[in-house]
């Protein structure tokens, strides 16, 4: 995870989180526009992240209940104010990019297709998003309807918005398998200790929906994070072909040029 040396968070930051902040390097650690990450390097480490009001409260929710599962970070305090703070305990490892790795490609994609399975076998019943996957496609068919439109992401061949909102449309109802998902299934946001698993991170979009939504991106991760999609076959066979629809992406592929 890139972390960047600063003097100071350039915001106002809540009284009762800056008592994690005194004393401590600070390091810009974002990877996206929507939010900022700082790392805080005091005691076992804190992440806070910060965003618009009310982006962040989802995160909060669904952070709080991986933890509550072990299977991600302490949140320590949610803060909604004129900006949204999201304060965490670092979790204890080196994310799926990290150069060890990223060495080992086979054993990488190993692991990170069976702790999928093991998370999509993971009990949900008192999860507190229950029908992530209406949820994500309400947002695809926002976005179609307000002229987003992506084309630059890999489209399974879909050569106009409109060719593949009609495979949305026409497919999206198939997608009614209902396990934990993670919502953003890629390697910066698998935290791993000497190739175990420590947790996950960054699980705003979580809850229980289709399981092909997290397998759409653990292939889109390994493609993007490796350079190359040799390693696609390799994911689903160690994820477990039993549970894999290929079809099924190519209606995820439709929602996701849309944002």
């Amino acid at each position: 995870m890139k972390k960047t040396l600063i003097n100071q968070i350039p915001e106002e930051i809540p009284s009762n989180i800056q008592r994690f902040i005194s004393d401590a390097k600070i390091y810009d650690s974002s990877s996206s526009p929507s939010a900022r990450v700082y790392f805080i390097d005091k005691e076992n480490g804190f992440y806070l992240k910060s965003s618009k009001l009310g982006k962040l409260e989802k995160e909060a929710e669904m952070t709080e209940y991986f933890y509550s599962k072990g299977l991600g970070a302490e949140v320590l305090d949610y803060v909604s104010s004129d900006r949204d703070w999201l304060l965490t305990a670092a979790v204890n490892g080196e994310d799926c990019v990290y150069p060890e790795y990223l060495r080992n490609p086979e054993r990488l994609c190993d692991t990170i297709a069976c702790e999928l399975r093991k998370l999509h076998e993971t009990d949900y019943t008192d999860c507190p998003v229950m029908d992530r996957t209406a949820e994500y496609f309400a947002r695809a068919e926002k976005n179609y309807r307000t002229g987003h439109y992506d084309n630059s992401f890999p489209s399974f061949g879909y050569s106009s918005a409109k060719e593949a909102h009609a495979a949305l449309v026409a497919g999206k109802d198939a997608l009614q398998d209902k396990v934990l998902l993670h919502g953003d299934y890629c390697l910066p946001n698998i935290i791993l200790k000497d190739w175990k698993l420590s947790g996950f991170i960054d699980v705003g979009a979580g809850g229980v929906g289709d399981r092909h939504i997290d397998l759409f991106w653990g292939a889109w991760t390994l493609n993007f994070n490796l350079k190359t999609d040799k390693y696609r076959n390799r994911f689903f066979d160690a994820y477990g072909r039993d549970k894999v629809d290929e079809s099924k992406l190519e209606i995820l592929a439709a929602a996701e040029v849309f944002g």
